[in-house]
């Protein structure tokens, strides 16, 4: 998995591919990300980290064939509706919930997320107007 953007290279956080090759007299290693081969340096592996398993937080905006979700309730402070949403809709094909019951009942009932303090509303709107999130959906 590519953890951080590379623009020359076209590879951005969160893509994942497989590796393809190693040249040790060159010191580099391929790697095909969706059909296009990408080469590091052995010095920019760094960029790479094996991803036999991932968290929902680098998973936004992928898909996968099958996720595999373990739901614990010594996990409490994750167990969110909106990433309980994240996880399951990774899935293509297969999304398999193992843990306890108990601990998917709390994620399903929990929409409490916390208020996200960001200047975006005052980036988005006019100076002297306000901005409310209500506002931005009725609009």
């Amino acid at each position: 998995m590519q953890v951080a953007n590379n623009y020359e290279r076209e590879v951005f956080n969160g893509d994942l591919g497989m590796i393809t090759g190693m040249d040790l007299d060159e010191g580099e290693l391929t790697v095909r990300f969706d059909g296009r081969e990408v080469t590091y340096g052995f010095g920019e592996l760094d960029e790479l980290v094996l991803a036999y398993a991932t968290t929902l937080h680098k998973a936004q905006g992928s898909e996968y064939p099958a996720v595999v979700i373990p739901l614990t309730t010594q996990h409490y402070a994750m167990l969110a509706r909106n990433l309980l949403y994240t996880g399951v809709t990774r899935g293509k094909k297969l999304v398999v919930l193992i843990g306890q019951r108990r601990a998917l009942a709390i994620a399903v009932r929990n929409s409490n997320t916390r208020r996200r303090w960001s200047k975006l509303g005052e980036w988005l709107t006019p100076a002297g107007t306000s901005f409310t999130a209500a506002a931005a959906v009725r609009h």
